[in-house]
Formats: structure tokens, sequence, C-alpha cells
């Protein structure tokens, strides 16, 4: 039987993958298009809102973006905004809830004065708030507080987005597109991917698909992909889980603290969860563990191929810990996982954020949690924790893990189909995707 022939074959099927398919659908003239996902349903990993922390990220309240990465950043966001109010009823993917980062003490508030005077004219929302101005928005923060602080805040702007349903769109928008030929082919399995002269065979759990480019995107699997047909084999995947905590609703928005410049994982935020009513969601920590997925113990000899342990990777891990916050912080996240002990733990650092909190209010999110493929350079030994892809230039490309998250879901895809476009020599709308995506964001 002759392979099924297609223009692009997309693997993976959460946030990345389908932001991609609606770009190829919508902005350029391929008619065969196909995305492949192992699972039954849309986005139901690392895009689904149980598994991440629902946030847009602007680059307005992330203390660990210089100026240039937050513009970046703030752009992309854009993008996200502006397909939502155009393409889909904004108010089922989008939510406003206040935001801010907390600066606690005289040296986080003279970090967050600072930033405020760097910032504040790119981005017209942002206020600097005394202790006064967050009691009003956030009473609880600063309840029972003896500590200077200060935020940085934007009150009425879109910031959670239901990335499961974003993706979800993108597919309805791709598969309406008058375009019949384009398939969406859930609970299908991809074993390999093999190049065969000017194309490449993608052979699946029920079928075998011919087509002339190919882009991977799935997440801490992409690099497997990569790995087996000889690209990447400067990096190894280090998958960092992320677990959450709940207490009744203490907050009304989100609510950041300042990133520690020693430690390269995430500081602890409360955000609303727009999937639980009535709770706020406290975390995320971050935990080492040796599977490509959440709870999926059988990715286990997955991670062990694309951990690839080595010289480089030894002596990354060597530098890490040479940092007693790194350290201590590894330590602590472990026990952050243990019962008995962790919500007690937990609440120490939750108490930066809600001083009052007691310890029977908070309760260990069982469940929620996605795992973030961070990726190991070998060759510089050090962590690459912005964006990671591997595009060899010869109609593939791997998506490892986006930067800052879902959040620059449409950003990445517009890269990857500006080379597409380029191998392929198909007609692109540019002027459309200007039009539609591109114009600035109004966030309101």
């Amino acid at each position: 039987m002759t392979d099924k022939q297609y223009d692009v074959v997309i693997i993976g099927g959460g946030i990345s993958g389908t932001a991609l398919l609606f770009l190829l659908s919508r902005y350029t003239d391929l008619k065969r298009i196909a995305l492949i996902e192992k699972l039954p349903e849309i986005a139901a990993l690392n895009s689904h809102g149980r598994n991440n922390s629902q946030t847009l990220h602007c680059g307005d309240i992330e203390t660990n973006y210089t100026l240039d990465k937050a513009l970046q950043v703030k752009s992309s966001a854009a993008m996200l905004v502006n397909y939502a109010q155009q393409f889909t009823q904004t108010d089922s993917l989008l939510y406003k809830y206040p935001k801010m980062v907390l600066g606690v003490g005289k040296e986080e508030c003279q970090i967050l004065r600072e930033r405020f005077n760097e910032f504040s004219p790119h981005y017209p929302s942002m206020q600097l708030m005394s202790a006064a101005d967050i009691e009003k928005i956030e009473p609880n923060v600063i309840q029972g507080r003896e500590e200077e602080v200060v935020a940085l805040g934007i009150i009425n702007e879109y910031t959670a987005v239901n990335f499961q349903k974003l993706a979800e769109s993108f597919v309805k928008q791709a598969t309406s597109n008058n375009n019949s030929l384009t398939e969406v082919k859930l609970n299908t399995r991809v074993s390999s991917i093999k190049q065969v002269n000017d194309h490449y065979k993608v052979t699946t759990s029920s079928e075998t698909l011919k087509s002339r480019f190919v882009v991977v995107s799935s997440g801490a699997h992409s690099l497997l992909f990569a790995q087996n047909m000889g690209y990447g084999k400067e990096f190894a995947c280090l998958p960092v889980a992320g677990s959450f905590y709940y207490t009744p609703q203490k907050l009304n928005g989100k609510v950041y603290t300042v990133q520690n410049d020693n430690l390269p994982f995430a500081a602890i935020h409360g955000d609303p969860d727009i999937l639980v009513d009535n709770k706020t969601r406290f975390g995320p920590t971050a935990l080492i563990l040796p599977v490509l997925e959440r709870g999926n113990y059988s990715t286990f000899f997955d991670f062990f191929k694309s951990f690839s342990f080595d010289k480089g990777v030894f002596k990354t891990l060597g530098g890490l810990l040479k940092s007693s916050d790194v350290r201590n912080y590894i330590v602590k996240n472990m026990l952050f996982e243990v019962p008995g002990i962790r919500r007690r733990l937990f609440l120490k650092d939750a108490k930066k954020i809600i001083p009052d909190l007691k310890l029977d209010e908070i309760s260990f999110a069982s469940g929620i949690g996605g795992i973030r493929p961070v990726m190991i350079d070998k060759k510089q030994a050090k962590l690459h924790l912005g964006e990671a892809k591997i595009n060899p230039g010869n109609g593939i490309i791997f998506n490892m893990t986006p930067s800052p998250g879902a959040t620059s879901c449409l950003y990445n895809a517009e890269q990857d189909l500006h080379s597409i476009v380029g191998q392929l020599k198909c007609q692109f709308n540019e002027e459309m995707l200007n039009n539609e995506l591109h114009q600035e964001g109004h966030n309101s």
C-alpha cells in the first residue's frame, strides 16, 4: 500500500504543535498537513491547566527577564491575545486577574524600584505599589506583615489562559479553514522518523506517513526523537517536575515573588486556579524526576536514553551543586514531596506571600503539576534555560521547550513557519498574519 503523502507532519498535539497547525492552515497554501497526538485528546499533558500555572507571561513581573527578553515575551503574549480576540469567544480562554510581583525586605524593594524605572516606559499599565496600594487589592498579603514591601502591579489586563482550550481552538480553526486535507490523528503513537532522500517517513502505530517536512513538538520526548536521528547529542534532558499546594481563596489575583538569581528555577507564586473555584494555588516546587511524563513511570527508560549521562552532564550538575543555595533548594524540594512534613515545610515559603497563612489551611495538590524538560548543554556544561530548538535545516525541527512556556506558542510556531516556507517554497500570506496577530495587543 502506498504511504500517505503530506507537506508537513506535526508530532505532538499540545499548545506548540496546534499553534503551528493553525498558522500553516491559515497563512500558507499548504493543503496536506497532519498533526499526530499519542493521547485521545488534544493538549492533555503539559498544556492542560492542571499541569501548568495557567499564566499569560508578559515580561512585566518576571524579575529574571532582562528588558530585551521581556519585550520579546510581551510581543508573544500580544499575539495570543490578538488571536483570542479575533477567532474565539475571548472570555472562554483568557481571564483577567490583578497581578503583581512582591518585594519583601529592603533589598528586594530596591530591586523593584529600579526595575520600575527601567520597565515602566514600556509597560504603561505598570504601577509601583506601596503597602497601602497592595492592601487594597490583596489584603491578605499585608495583614500580619512586619517587613517593608513594595510591588510592581498590573490591574486590568488578561493574565491567565486555559491553554488546553486554546489548543482546541487552534485545531478547530485549522480544520475549518476549507482545508479538507488537514488531518488530526489522535490516539496515534509515532514509533520512528526516518529521512529517505528528499522526504521523511513517519511510522505510527497504525500507518506510515510520507512528508516533505516534519516538526516534532512533543515536550520532553522531542530530544529523544532528535537523538534517535543523530541530532542533539550535545544535549541531555533534565526533567523538572513542579508540584503545587492549595489553600482556600487567599488572593484575588496572581502574586509572584522576586527571583533568586542563584537559582535556575521559578520563584514561588500564588494564583487563582481557573479550573478549581474558590482556591488559591501556590507553587511550583521543583523536583528532578527520572521520567519524561509526571506519573507515567513507563517513561523512565526514555528518560535514561535522553539523559545520556557523561562527562558534560557530570560537570554541569557538579557546577550546580557547588552553590549552597542550589544544594539547599534541591534538598528542600525533595522534602516538599514527603507526606507528613511537606505541608509544614512549604508553609514557610508560602508565608512570604501570605504572612498569616495557617498550617491547617494548606493541602498538597495531588495530581497537579507537570514536567518541564530543562536542557543540559553538555559542551558548555550548563543548563539551557531558554527556548530549546534543534533545526538542522533539512526539513525537520525538534522543539523541546518553549520559553516562557505556552505563552510563546504562536511566536515559536511563526519561527517554524518561516523555516517551512523557506524549505518548501510555498505561498505565505505574511501581510495577513501581521495584520491579524502582530497588531498592537490591546490586552483589555
